[in-house]
C-alpha cells in the first residue's frame, strides 16, 4: 500500500465524517508562508472535486526524533494540495509570485511591528528580498528579512490547511487600527512550490526568538518536520529562508535570466526590494596595449628627431591608453525599480509620463487619443489607468480574439492579461489599461471571476469611465474624434447590440455619414436631431452597400422633397444596431424602406386627396396584386414617398429589409430556413404621378393585352431598384429584349 493510501485509511479511522462533509472553500488568508503539498496518486488526483471543510484540518501530534519532531498531515491537507498542484495553478511560473508576494507580506508585517517596537529591526536593519539559482546543486533560495517565524508559527501556518498568520494578522489590525492591506491574502500560495520542487527546506528566525527553527518536507511524503537551526543551515538573522530543490525538467528556474523575467513579470510593482542573483555586464577600464606601444614608438620618434637637430625635446612620456572592457560578473541586482505609475496621484504625474508608460507596456508607437486616471474606494477598492489608443492594431479585423489589453494586478502583483472578457465587454477590446485590485485573491482564475461580486462592481465602473474617455474626445473641437471613429466606429455598433444597460450613452457617440453631409463626412444623432424642421417626429435612415447607392435610392424622394435628412446606412453591422437603439431623445428611429412610412402629420385637405387617390386607383392595384400572385407582393397601394421612381418594394417591418436579406445570403453558414421565415412580406407601392403608371392604367382599362407584360416587368424593375437580387436573371432580361422588339427603331 502506498503512503497516500495508509495516510488516507488511517485518516479515515480518526477523522469524523463530519469533517469532510463537502462545504465552500474558499482561499483565506496567509501568513508569510503556507502549506506543501504530497504527491497523489493517478487515481486520486481525478478527485479534483473534492470540496474541503478548512476548519476540520489540524495537524497530528508530533512524533520526536533525533532530527527535531515529525508531524503527519491530515487526509484533507493531502486532498487539497492535490487540487492545488494539479488543478489550481495552470502555469507552474506563478509559484514564483506566489513566495515573493508572501515574503512581501512578511516585511510588512515587520515594517507594521517597528512602529511601536524598534528593536524588531536590531539585526537587520535592511528590508529586503534576494533570489538565488544554483544551476549546478539544482536548487532556488528566496530569502527575505521580514518579521520570521517560530516555533508555534510553522506548526499552525506549515502544517494547517486554512489556518493563516496573515489572516489572524489582519484581525489583529483590524480591531486596533486600518492597518495596511497586505498582500497575502491567500492561503495556498506556499503550496505552489511543489509545482517546480521536489523537497522544500525553511529555515527561519523570528525577530522575538532566540532560535532559529527549520521546517523541511517532500513532495511524496505524508509528514514534515521540524527542527532547531544549526550553524550548518545558515539561519538568517531575522527572515526566512526558503531552499527548494528542484525537479527535473524545473532546472530552468535556477538561471538568474529566467528568475529576473519572470519577477519583472509578476512581481515589478513590490514596494520592498527584490534582488535577483544574476549576471551582469560591469564596465572595466584596461589598458590599451596597441594603442599605447603606438603613443609610445611615436613619442620616441619625436624624440630622436629633436636630438638629431640639436634640439631640446621637453615632451612628456606618454600615460598608457585605456579603454572600457565589460565584464561578466555574478552579483544581486534590484529588478523592481520602477513604482507604478497608477497607484501615485493623477495631480503628480505628468501627461508624458502617461504616455511613456502607455507606449512601453502595451508596445505602442502613437500617443493615445485619452487616458483616465482613477481611484475608486468604499467597500470595493482598486485603480486603474484606462488609454483609447491613437491607431486600430493591425488584428483589428479579428473583434473576437483576446487582444490582452487590461493587465490584472492584485496589490501591485501582476495577475494575468487575458481576463479581458471578465473586466471589459467584448465591444470595448480596443480599450488598454491596468486595474489594481485590493479585494480579489492571488490565485485568481476566470471561474472566480465569473461569479465575482467584485468583478461586476469593477466591470460597471470601468465601462462607465470608458464611455466619459469617449464623450470627452467628441467634445473636443479637433478631429480627434473622428480618427477614433474610423479605427473603432464598428465597435461602438456592436456595443448597442449587446449592451442594453448602456445603449442611448453608446447612441450619443455614433456617426453617420447623411444625405446633407459630404462625401466622408459624418454627423452624431444629437446634431441631427438639433437640425431636424418643423413637422419631422422621426429619425430617418436608409440600408445601403454604398453611400451612392443610398443616394439614389428612390425611398429619398419625397423626404428629399421635404427638406428631410436621411441616415446613411452603409456598414452591414448598421441597420442591426439601429433595429437595436428603437429610438434617441424619445425620436423614433425609422427605415425609410419599410411599411406604412410616417412623413408627418396631415391637413384635412391631403387626408382627403389621399383617399380619393386610394380608390381611383383600387381597380389597378386589385389588378396587380392578382396578375402577380401573392407569392410576390402580399399586396399593392398608392405610394406617399415617390416623386419620380414609377414603383417600389417595400417590407413589412419586422421583417429583413433588402439590404438585411442580401447581407444574409451571403452568409456561409447560413440557414435556409430562417431565411425564408425572416424575409420581409414585400408590397409594391406605386406612384400615382408617374408616366409610366398612368399608361399602364390606361391599359388596363381597355383590357390590352400588353398590360400584364408591364406589370411584371415593373415589378422586376422595382426588385432592382429597391435593392433587392433577382431570382431569374434570364427570365427579366428575356422581358427586356421582347420590349426592346416592340419598339420601332428609327
Amino acid at each position: 500500500m502506498s503512503a497516500m493510501s495508509a495516510m488516507m485509511t488511517a485518516a479515515a479511522a480518526r477523522v469524523p465524517t463530519t469533517a469532510t462533509r463537502p462545504t465552500a472553500f474558499r482561499r483565506s488568508t496567509q501568513s508569510k508562508h503556507a502549506h506543501p503539498p504530497v504527491a497523489l496518486s493517478s487515481k486520486h488526483r481525478r478527485l479534483t472535486s473534492v470540496i474541503v471543510r478548512a476548519e476540520a484540518a489540524t495537524e497530528e501530534a508530533p512524533s520526536a526524533g533525533a532530527d527535531g519532531e515529525t508531524y503527519e498531515y491530515q487526509a484533507e491537507v493531502n486532498r487539497l494540495l492535490d487540487l492545488i498542484v494539479n488543478s489550481l495553478y495552470s502555469n507552474r511560473d506563478v509559484f514564483l509570485r506566489e513566495l515573493v508576494s508572501n515574503a512581501s507580506d512578511a516585511l510588512d508585517k515587520l515594517r507594521f511591528t517597528a512602529v511601536s517596537n524598534q528593536d524588531v529591526m536590531a539585526a537587520n536593519g535592511e528590508m529586503k528580498m534576494q533570489i538565488k539559482g544554483d544551476p549546478v546543486a539544482k536548487t532556488l533560495v528566496i530569502e527575505d528579512t521580514g518579521i520570521g517565524m517560530t516555533r508555534e508559527d510553522l506548526v499552525s501556518s506549515l502544517g494547517t490547511i486554512a489556518r493563516s498568520g496573515t489572516a489572524k494578522f489582519m484581525e489583529m489590525l483590524q480591531s486596533q487600527s486600518e492597518g495596511d492591506n497586505l498582500i497575502g491574502k491567500f492561503g495556498v500560495g506556499f503550496y505552489s512550490a511543489f509545482l517546480v520542487a521536489s523537497r522544500i527546506t525553511v529555515v527561519t528566525k523570528n525577530a522575538d526568538d532566540d532560535k532559529a527553527w527549520v521546517w523541511e518536507s517532500e513532495i511524496d511524503s505524508s509528514s514534515y518536520s521540524i527542527r532547531e537551526a544549526t550553524d550548518a543551515d545558515g539561519p538568517p538573522a531575522r527572515g526566512t529562508k526558503i531552499v527548494l530543490s528542484l525537479k527535473e525538467g524545473a532546472e530552468e528556474f535556477a538561471e538568474g535570466e529566467k528568475l529576473t523575467n519572470l519577477v519583472k513579470t509578476y512581481s515589478e510593482f513590490i514596494s520592498f526590494p527584490i534582488e535577483v542573483f544574476a549576471t551582469k555586464s560591469v564596465p572595466k577600464q584596461v589598458e590599451d596595449a596597441e594603442a599605447t606601444a603606438s603613443a609610445t614608438e611615436e613619442y620616441k620618434k619625436k624624440k630622436i628627431e629633436a636630438e638629431a637637430k640639436g634640439e631640446e625635446f621637453t615632451e612628456d612620456a606618454p600615460e598608457p591608453v585605456m579603454k572600457t572592457e565589460y565584464e561578466d560578473v555574478q552579483e544581486f541586482v534590484v529588478t523592481n525599480n520602477d513604482k507604478p505609475i497608477w497607484v501615485r496621484s493623477p495631480r503628480d504625474v505628468e501627461a508624458d509620463a502617461y504616455n511613456e508608460f502607455f507606449k512601453s507596456t502595451f508596445k505602442e508607437f502613437l500617443d493615445p487619443l485619452a487616458y483616465n486616471h482613477f481611484a475608486v474606494e468604499g467597500d470595493i477598492e482598486f485603480r486603474s489607468i484606462l488609454y483609447v489608443p491613437g491607431m486600430a492594431p493591425f488584428e483589428q479585423q479579428d473583434m473576437m480574439a483576446k487582444s490582452r489589453a487590461i493587465k490584472l494586478y492584485v496589490r501591485r502583483v501582476f495577475i494575468s492579461d487575458e481576463f479581458d472578457e471578465s473586466l471589459l465587454p467584448r465591444y470595448l477590446t480596443f480599450v488598454r489599461g491596468v486595474v489594481d485590485s485590493n479585494d480579489l485573491p492571488l490565485n485568481v482564475s476566470r471561474e472566480i471571476l465569473q461569479e465575482s461580486r467584485v468583478v461586476r462592481v469593477m466591470r460597471k465602473r470601468l465601462v462607465r469611465k470608458t464611455l466619459d474617455m469617449l464623450k470627452e474626445i467628441a467634445a473636443r473641437d479637433n478631429d480627434d474624434y473622428d480618427t477614433f471613429w474610423d479605427a473603432f466606429g464598428r465597435n461602438l455598433k456592436l456595443g448597442v447590440i449587446e449592451d442594453a444597460a448602456n445603449r442611448d450613452a453608446l447612441g450619443a457617440l455614433l456617426r453617420f455619414q447623411t444625405s446633407k453631409t459630404e462625401t466622408g463626412k459624418t454627423k452624431g444623432l444629437d446634431a441631427y436631431v438639433e437640425a431636424m424642421p418643423e413637422g419631422q417626429s422621426s429619425i430617418y435612415y436608409v440600408a445601403a452597400d454604398t453611400r451612392g447607392a443610398a443616394e439614389n435610392s428612390p425611398f429619398l424622394e419625397q423626404l428629399t422633397k421635404k427638406g428631410y435628412e436621411v441616415l446613411f446606412m452603409i456598414d452591414p453591422i448598421d441597420e442591426v444596431a439601429m433595429q437595436n437603439l428603437t429610438q434617441y431623445k424619445e425620436k423614433k428611429l425609422v427605415d425609410i424602406s419599410k411599411e406604412d412610412l410616417d412623413l408627418g402629420e396631415e391637413d384635412e385637405d391631403e387626408k382627403k386627396k389621399s383617399a380619393e387617390i386610394e380608390e381611383e386607383y383600387k381597380p389597378l392595384t386589385d389588378w396587380i396584386l392578382e396578375t402577380l400572385g401573392a407569392d410576390k407582393v402580399e399586396k399593392v397601394a398608392v405610394s406617399k414617398r415617390l416623386t419620380d421612381t414609377p414603383c417600389i418594394l417595400v417590407t413589412s417591418k419586422f421583417g429583413w429589409s433588402a439590404n438585411m436579406e442580401r447581407i444574409m445570403k451571403a452568409q456561409a453558414m447560413g440557414d435556409n430556413r430562417a431565411q425564408e421565415y425572416m424575409k420581409g412580406k414585400k408590397t409594391m407601392e406605386i406612384n400615382p404621378t408617374s408616366p409610366v403608371i398612368l399608361n399602364l392604367k390606361a391599359k388596363q382599362a381597355a383590357g390590352d393585352d400588353r398590360a400584364k407584360a408591364t406589370a411584371e416587368l415593373l415589378f422586376d424593375t422595382a426588385l432592382l431598384t429597391s435593392g433587392f437580387n433577382i431570382d431569374e436573371p434570364a427570365a427579366f432580361a428575356s422581358k427586356i429584349f421582347d420590349l426592346m422588339g416592340q419598339v420601332r427603331l428609327f
